[in-house]
């Protein structure tokens, strides 16, 4: 016997994450998919990307930054199949910002998401992140990799991996910023 899979709404998915305190988790295609913990090299990769990425944001005035697995609604579907993800770092626009952000989940797509990847991570899944991300509106998509030290650059116009002594760029989506790929992994 197949028993079906009922699925949630992003909207019955915030009430249930508001009644649980110990797991991470998102809502894929409305199914609860559960996220582990990530380690002392994810975090510590991920201050130093948001750290640049904070300060130049914030020394031009472009927007709003996040990180720690914000909640962004990708999508919500007819068929019940919503997606809210987290997001290691995620950056909106001023103009978006002003518009959009609020305390609960966000619903507008971040123009630029940063993962940063960790040993549990399954390509197949990232893969679909980065689709989701850029299906909803995200113009940029850094994914980056500890383990090779490169970062996949992607946008609707395709994609590229930068290793340590090429320049990460914001493009039109961060004007102005530029850094080493090796100057966000610890030395």
């Amino acid at each position: 016997m197949v028993l079906e899979k009922q699925l949630i709404s992003a909207d019955m998915f915030l009430d249930y994450v508001d009644q649980i305190d110990d797991r991470l988790v998102e809502l894929v295609e409305g199914v609860i998919v559960d996220m582990s913990r990530p380690g002392w090299e994810h975090g510590e990769i991920l201050m130093l990307v948001a750290s640049w990425i904070y300060s130049h944001v914030r020394e031009h005035d472009l927007g709003r930054v996040a990180v720690g697995d914000t909640g962004f609604v990708l999508e919500r579907r007819e068929d019940g199949k919503d997606t809210v993800r987290g997001l290691d770092l995620a950056f909106i626009n001023k103009v978006k910002a002003l518009e959009q952000v609020s305390s609960g989940w966000t619903t507008v797509a971040p123009d630029l998401a940063v993962e940063v990847i960790s040993p549990s991570n399954k390509a197949a899944d990232i893969e679909l992140k980065i689709w989701q991300l850029l299906n909803a509106g995200t113009a940029l998509v850094w994914v980056v990799y500890p383990d090779t030290r490169n970062v996949l650059v992607r946008s609707a116009s395709g994609a590229k991996t930068l290793g340590e002594n090429d320049t990460l760029s914001g493009g039109d989506v961060l004007p102005g910023f530029q850094i080493r790929v090796g100057d966000i992994f610890p030395s």
